[in-house]
């Protein structure tokens, strides 16, 4: 990793970080500079902003955690697909300028209007109208319109109570409402990350729908591929996961992360700066930076 990442306030003693958080350029609530305020006031010591597959909050988000004078590193979150099966991949500590990584994400944005149009089409067959100018009132950065703006559209005119509800019925594989889409490779991701001097990280591996023999193998060519960590302490990971994801850590020789998957008030699983520590026996993916 390129030593001009380095900060001499980055102690290794550092324990609350937050290394996965939204804001509004892409599905978050709060815009980039409340995200990285907030953080602050919640005693986060180190955040990234990690808005999916957009880097525009980044200046925002490192401006307003260095008046609070709390450290900053870019981030990103990086929608991939690994065998008909969507996976993000974080990115953290990257030259936020570098060619490569800003032209992949633009060419994973490109698609999403269009994927939109498809969603709302299929909603509309089960009879939901209205859907696709309903989520675009939502996405402040039309570009990245997503899932989370179907559904907060969706639980706006009462068909779902919540995020979650909306999720499960309407937005997931198998249900009404979402479509497939072509997004990176593992190997893209990877590549663009670490050709911009960043580290890459598995995000919330608790979410995803692979059997423990598939997980070892897509963690295997991850590694193979360059990747460090995996995110050990997220919002939406259980005890039972935390447990999991550390033992692999272990096995793999993985750095651990740790964030919130924060998008905003009343609609994360946690808040930001607010999970439990890294379990004992993993070294913290920040000691890296």
């Amino acid at each position: 990793m390129h030593s001009y990442f380095r900060c001499p306030c980055w102690s290794v003693s550092v324990l609350n970080c937050d290394l996965h958080c939204h804001s509004t350029c892409s599905d978050g609530l709060l815009p980039a500079a409340e995200v990285a305020r907030r953080a602050a006031a919640n005693g986060v010591e180190m955040l990234a902003l990690t808005d999916h597959d957009d880097l525009d909050g980044l200046p925002a988000a490192r401006a307003a955690a260095d008046a609070v004078g709390m450290a900053f590193v870019n981030g990103v979150e990086i929608s991939i697909e690994w065998e008909a099966l969507q996976i993000h991949i974080l990115g953290l500590a990257f030259n936020r300028a570098d060619p490569a990584l800003n032209a992949g994400l633009a060419a994973i944005r490109s698609g999403r209007i269009e994927r939109a149009r498809r969603m709302s089409a299929e909603l509309e067959k089960v009879g939901i109208a209205g859907a696709f100018e309903g989520a675009m009132r939502f996405a402040a950065n039309p570009s990245l319109v997503s899932r989370a703006h179907f559904g907060r559209y969706l639980v706006e005119i009462g068909v779902c109570k919540d995020l979650r509800s909306v999720f499960e019925s309407y937005l997931v594989p198998g249900r009404p409402g979402y479509v497939d889409h072509r997004w990176a490779t593992l190997s893209d991701s990877l590549r663009w990350i670490l050709g911009a001097g960043g580290l890459a990280v598995v995000a919330h591996p608790g979410r995803y729908k692979l059997s423990r023999a598939d997980m070892r193998r897509f963690l295997g060519e991850f590694k193979d591929l360059g990747g460090q960590a995996i995110e050990v302490m997220s919002g939406s990971h259980t005890a039972e996961h935390v447990d999991a994801f550390g033992r692999l850590a272990r096995e793999h020789d993985f750095l651990a992360s740790r964030g919130s998957d924060f998008h905003g008030p009343g609609e994360s699983y946690v808040d930001l700066g607010k999970l439990a520590p890294l379990p004992a026996g993993l070294t913290p993916v920040w000691q890296a930076f």
